[in-house]
């Protein structure tokens, strides 16, 4: 599905990060497992191989990997037993309608390679003519609309969501979009690595139009239209460290201002999504807009055909025949991401469940596998966390007392969510028949968008969970100014109910205090304790806060990634400045668990060694070039070995726990240290 929710979410990996529990039966009681060390590198030269030299060796990236790591392992967990639970239901004659059939169904036609295959691309033959039959412009929105019912994205992206500046009230909101290699820069930078990326995107999009029927010459003159489109669109875009301004992002205005945009037919597209009315809305990036204004009434039918086609048949591809799955792989699978061999139908198939009744599947998952006690041992670490950042604020010498005592309030009201959601989504009005697998997943699709857009003029519901339970992974939203655990991640290496406070607070609780830091990070702190974007600083502090996280970005955008390539610091800074806060806040809330149930030496380490193994053992991970190229352009995150020897030499604890004297390469003096939160 291409269209998204755009909430101003901080998570704690990126999406496409997976994961880890084969090790467990391996670890001591202590929680760390002395097989993921190696000792042959000192911890002084490179923490990261040191902590986890020996579970990189132990782990190769297989074909179907870009990335494994100890998120890879415990996702790959996860899905086995998702699997084990709807293989039990796909075996069975379920009551029609029910959420059993629904789940079994879905799954039997994803696993029916059969029947797949004989379709081929028959179940959207009837679409791509009814797109090849435009003949005016004023034929394109309608179009564009009926895309997106089946979940097809275009030239932009809308969605319904918390008013950034009324965090209670829901409102129609437009995003930039229609430019599938999803960053401007592959579009437009013309270095090796770039090129070849955009040169067989070139060819992947030709592809699908040969496998669709269209002759080489017909293939190549699409692709070419498809391409003038999305580098028009991706030339006025945004970039991923501009689309990080929340206020560059916050465009209010009234519906008629909006139809100033007169190249689309804005009564056409509000009335084919089933909205009524706006009076007002938010229009996040208005350039690439204005672009898509301008191709719409510029370019001739024939090159928007192309482009609507494509997107079809891109959208598509994982619900055809495996000619179009491959094809589709060997683009986005192979060449941005190194992968070399596809995953198996089995866990696709999985994936496909997930994707359509994502909450189905997690409370079954929740029901089989995850403890009340966990849930109870998780909310009282978050209150220890809470605790610890409290402190923190208070002995910020930085920050002015008007301030820290409005940080301090924001911090007591932090929504804190664990395991699942109090309340499941209702999926009675999901029809999932037995036409084809396209049909449905366009019909899940719309399931979902009349969910978010029937929100519209109604009050921002702040229960609701933006990641399904089985996630392996966590996030802060500011609009709701909440914490998210879900039940996924809340295994080892992550967190372990038979492993001492070293471990958990250092695997785990670096975790919620990285998401607690989200609220105060430099997205994060312009958004007060009510969700709303609004400047609550008092007068200096704010730059002040920009001086410290300048040390941030210096820092890592000195940091050279691959040869010729550096992170970028301005991009990653939020993600960098959860990690500094989130191994401060863990730190001092571990210590003072100790004063009340000190620990000991185990193996040789003392409790705090531990602590920060147990935090670089989270990071591990193998990784492809093609994937540490791609994330580092796009991703927020710093890649995993500068998680570790990135943020453990702004910490004055790590250099205690590890004698890190100022001979080692890893050593900052500590006036170049961050120092904020």
């Amino acid at each position: 599905m291409k269209t998204k929710l755009f909430a101003a979410m901080a998570v704690l990996v990126a999406a496409a990060m997976t994961g880890c529990a084969g090790q467990k039966e391996a670890k001591t009681t202590s929680g760390i497992n002395l097989e993921n060390l190696d000792t042959t590198v000192a911890p002084s030269q490179d923490f990261y191989r040191y902590a986890c030299g020996g579970w990189m060796k132990n782990h190769p990236l297989t074909d179907e990997y870009s990335r494994y790591g100890t998120f890879e392992v415990l996702i790959e967990n996860n899905r086995k037993q998702l699997q084990e639970l709807i293989e039990g239901l796909a075996s069975k004659q379920n009551e029609p309608g029910s959420l059993a059939q629904k789940i079994g169904d879905v799954y039997n036609m994803a696993m029916d390679s059969v029947t797949l295959n004989k379709e081929g691309m028959a179940p959207v033959k009837a679409e791509m003519d009814k797109i090849a039959a435009l003949k005016d412009k004023k034929e394109i929105i309608p179009m564009v609309v009926e895309l997106l019912n089946c979940g097809i994205g275009t030239y932009f992206s809308s969605f319904v969501y918390a008013d950034p500046k009324n965090s209670d009230v829901n409102m129609f909101q437009i995003a930039q979009g229609g430019f599938n290699l999803g960053e401007k820069e592959y579009y437009l930078d013309n270095d090796s690595a770039t090129v070849n990326v955009r040169e067989n995107y070139k060819k992947y999009i030709a592809k699908l139009f040969t496998l669709a029927g269209f002759s080489e010459a017909e293939a190549q003159q699409k692709m070419a239209d498809v391409m003038e489109i999305e580098t028009s669109i991706a030339k006025e875009a945004f970039s991923a460290v501009q689309q990080r301004n929340p206020e560059a992002n916050y465009h209010k205005m009234s519906y008629a201002d909006l139809k100033t945009f007169s190249g689309i037919d804005w009564d056409t597209y509000l009335k084919g999504l089933g909205i009524k009315e706006v009076t007002e809305l938010n229009v996040m990036q208005i350039e690439p807009l204005k672009e898509v204004e301008k191709l719409i009434n510029t370019l001739p039918v024939s090159k928007h055909i192309s482009y609507l086609q494509y997107n079809l048949l891109d959208a598509a591809a994982p619900y055809l025949s495996d000619d179009f799955v491959t094809a589709r792989f060997d683009f986005y699978g192979k060449v941005l991401s190194g992968r070399q061999q596809n995953s198996p139908r089995w866990k696709r198939a999985v994936s496909a469940v997930e994707s359509m009744l994502g909450e189905a599947v997690g409370q079954m998952y929740v029901e089989k596998y995850f403890p009340a006690a966990a849930k109870e041992r998780m909310v009282k670490l978050v209150k220890n966390l809470q605790d610890a950042l409290g402190e923190r604020i208070k002995a910020q010498e930085w920050m002015s007392d008007s301030t820290k005592m409005v940080a301090l309030e924001k911090l007591s009201t932090f929504h804190v969510k664990v395991g699942y959601p109090d309340k499941w989504k209702d999926y009675s009005n999901l029809d999932i028949k037995k036409d084809s697998y396209w049909a449905n997943a366009c019909r899940a699709n719309k399931w979902g968008l009349d969910d978010m857009y029937n929100r519209l003029g109604k009050p921002v519901d702040k229960d609701e969970w933006l990641m399904t339970p089985q996630t392996v992974n966590a996030y802060y939203n500011p609009s709701t100014n909440e914490i998210c655990f879900p039940a996924g991640i809340l295994q080892y290496p992550f967190f372990d109910m038979n492993a001492d406070d070293a471990f958990n607070y250092g695997a785990i609780g670096v975790v919620i205090g990285h998401e607690m830091t989200h609220g105060f990070d430099d997205q994060g702190r312009q958004y007060d304790k009510n969700g709303n974007l609004t400047d609550w600083w008092a007068e200096g502090d704010a730059e002040r806060f920009d001086a410290r996280a300048k040390v941030m970005v210096d820092f890592f955008n000195n940091i050279e990634v691959l040869p010729g390539l550096k992170a970028n610091g301005q991009l990653t800074l939020g993600e960098n400045l959860a990690d500094h806060g989130g191994l401060n806040v863990s730190y001092l809330a571990f210590q003072n668990a100790m004063k009340e149930n000190p620990l000991g030496d185990v193996d040789g380490f003392t409790p705090e060694q531990r602590f920060f193994l147990a935090y670089a053992t989270v990071w591990a991970a193998n990784t492809r070039e093609e994937d540490m190229r791609s994330r580092t352009k796009s991703d927020p995150h710093s890649l995993g070995e500068w998680r570790v020897n990135g943020a453990l030499p702004h910490i004055q604890a790590w250099y205690d726990a590890f004698n890190i004297t100022p001979e080692s390469p890893m050593y900052i003096a500590p006036e170049n240290r961050v120092n904020i939160w």
